[in-house]
């Protein structure tokens, strides 16, 4: 693996620091020796966990409104929306060269998903010199509730821990990655080494993790997987700031949109506007942290912190409002261009 570090701005001072890890990455492989290129980038997030919601004081959730239709846990069926999305559409894109695949059905209370993981829109050259894998075919099969529920708790998901959702042309969605840096931030991997600084694959410049104009790169095994907003996928689906654009489904049966959401989450009068999520960063850096002179607050997961109120939406990217799919309203996500970019957390059961 290249670890391709930005060092754009970086002063004298620093010069002797980069050429240290520079040696150690080369003495490292940063992630993987040459001969195993193939395995160079695995996502993965921390252990699956389930943590306490205390948004209940979020004023922009709607949570605590009746108008929507929703019931008190943002509990609704979602059976007649979308049951029946077919996508078969060959990729001209150079390294696909393939027919995208999925297939969409409801039955037995059950949303079910057959597809090839192939995407349906332009992408970005893979192998490239930061990402080494080619897209292949998957063999996807998963199912999701038709009647999800809201809990009280977020559940963790991604990479080895559970899958977070698909988007509707059956690409998966990773939002996190594996690479890691240790607190001394001389020794960084983006294959996940033991380090305790999760580095973040969007917004952030020093670590190039080889993704596409469609915030998308490729795992080991070929799996093409967004880790932010399909853009290529949103400009299908005709999505723009005039309408809500459902791009797919979380792991617990909730629908996921795109960008644009009502400013009054339980008013479907009321104007478009980009959901922002409620995170900001660190008002407080740990005293372990690597040095932000190297490595700039965003850099690593840990340089966010869930701040109720701060933004439109709760700690999982998600909200309980009105759509025009649901004019009753429901809990659901949204892919934004703020941080967390995709939600890394499920409000529901699974």
């Amino acid at each position: 693996m290249k670890l391709t570090v930005n060092s754009n701005n970086i002063n004298a001072n620093l010069i002797l620091h980069w050429l240290s890890l520079l040696l150690i990455c080369t003495l490292t492989a940063c992630g993987g020796s040459d001969s195993n290129s193939d395995a160079e980038i695995a996502d993965e997030t921390q252990e699956t966990v389930t943590i306490p919601n205390d948004n209940s004081g979020n004023d922009n959730t709607g949570d605590d409104s009746d108008s929507s239709g929703a019931d008190d846990e943002g509990a609704g069926s979602t059976d007649g929306v979308l049951c029946d999305y077919v996508n078969s559409t060959y990729n001209e894109s150079e390294s696909v060269y393939n027919t995208s695949n999925a297939e969409w059905s409801c039955e037995g209370g059950e949303r079910l998903l057959e597809a090839n993981g192939i995407p349906d829109h332009d992408v970005g050259t893979f192998p490239n010199a930061n990402n080494p894998n080619m897209i292949f075919e998957q063999d996807i099969s998963a199912n999701f509730s038709l009647t999800p529920v809201e809990t009280n708790t977020a559940t963790v998901l991604g990479g080895p821990r559970g899958t977070l959702g698909y988007v509707l042309n059956g690409v998966k969605i990773d939002a996190s990655t594996a690479g890691t840096c240790d607190d001394s931030g001389n020794n960084c991997s983006l294959v996940g080494n033991e380090g305790n600084w999760n580095i973040e694959a969007l917004g952030q410049s020093n670590f190039n993790f080889g993704t596409d104009d469609n915030n998308a790169h490729v795992q080991p095994g070929g799996e093409y997987h967004y880790h932010g907003m399909p853009e290529g996928f949103i400009e299908l689906q005709q999505g723009g700031n005039d309408k809500m654009t459902l791009i797919g489904w979380a792991a617990d049966g909730f629908p996921i949109y795109a960008r644009y959401g009502y400013s009054d989450a339980n008013d479907a009068s009321s104007e478009l506007k980009a959901i922002q999520g409620s995170y900001q960063l660190v008002t407080t850096v740990s005293e372990s942290r690597p040095s932000t002179e190297i490595y700039p607050l965003g850099t690593f997961a840990q340089d966010w912190e869930y701040i109720a109120g701060f933004g439109d939406l709760d700690e999982c990217n998600g909200r309980v409002g009105v759509t025009p799919e649901f004019p009753n309203g429901i809990y659901h996500y949204y892919a934004t261009d703020s941080y967390p970019y995709f939600q890394r957390c499920v409000k529901g059961e699974v």
